[in-house]
């Protein structure tokens, strides 16, 4: 059974590569809050936007499978990569407010009216203050293995040892931050797209509190999946994401 996942793994993946090899990434950078970001950009000119944020450390490749997925399917994709993460210099202080300034800001230079928003790990935390702090920003919105506060599953403990272990100030951030009251999240008025890991760092108790917590939402709970298992090199989220977006006529 591996072998011939595997190999349908392998078309499946050469496919969606021949298919988007006419909607290559076009990189670019912007100047938003302070800070020069760079960014790529997939699929065609006049397709609706899709703006993907990534995960603590990683960059807009990070999910480049979800960006070619959308592109295939007609989406106009934009993928930025976090304030001093991936192409961008380091920092010596992060903190999530400033990251949703950023992606605030993003969305409004590129002129982008209500685009859809889908993040990943930080990029979830980062989403879900984005609507509470600038209601309206967003069209449909996807979060995935996003946390309300830093204890927010059994293993806490042995990733704040991780976190302690790396002693970098993007990891150090995670100690403390981010610190979401639940029922702020009544605040986000669009549709609403949640989903974990069943064997996800983020608890299911704790990622069914973000749905619970938001009027309308839908939960996803994928089943045997880790925290990034369903994102890197996994056509998984790219299918739930466009199935999510048919659902909104979007």
């Amino acid at each position: 059974m591996k072998f011939f996942a595997g190999i349908g793994g392998f078309f499946y993946f050469t496919t969606l590569s021949i298919l988007c090899a006419k909607y290559p990434e076009e990189p670019a950078s912007i100047q938003v809050n302070g800070q020069d970001l760079y960014y790529v950009t997939r699929g065609p000119k006049d397709g609706k936007p899709v703006v993907l944020i990534h995960g603590n450390g990683g960059s807009h490749k990070s999910m480049r499978t979800q960006a070619m997925e959308l592109a295939r399917a007609g989406y106009r994709v934009y993928s930025p990569d976090s304030r001093g993460q991936g192409a961008n210099p380091a920092l010596e202080e992060y903190h999530y407010a400033d990251m949703v300034e950023d992606t605030y800001c993003f969305i409004n230079k590129l002129g982008l009216e209500k685009p859809v928003l889908y993040g990943w790990s930080d990029g979830g935390i980062i989403l879900l203050m984005l609507e509470m702090a600038h209601p309206g920003i967003c069209g449909p919105m996807a979060v995935s293995g996003a946390n309300l506060y830093p204890d927010c599953g059994p293993d806490f403990e042995k990733f704040k040892e991780w976190i302690l272990s790396e002693g970098t100030p993007l990891a150090m951030m995670m100690l403390s931050e981010p610190q979401i009251d639940p029922e702020d999240l009544s605040a986000i008025k669009c549709p609403v797209l949640v989903c974990g890991g069943s064997e996800d760092l983020i608890s299911v108790e704790h990622t069914t509190l973000i749905s619970d917590s938001i009027p309308g939402s839908r939960l996803v709970i994928l089943q045997g999946e880790d925290h990034g298992s369903y994102i890197k090199k996994s056509p998984k989220m790219g299918r739930i994401l466009r199935q999510f977006l048919k659902e909104n006529n979007y």
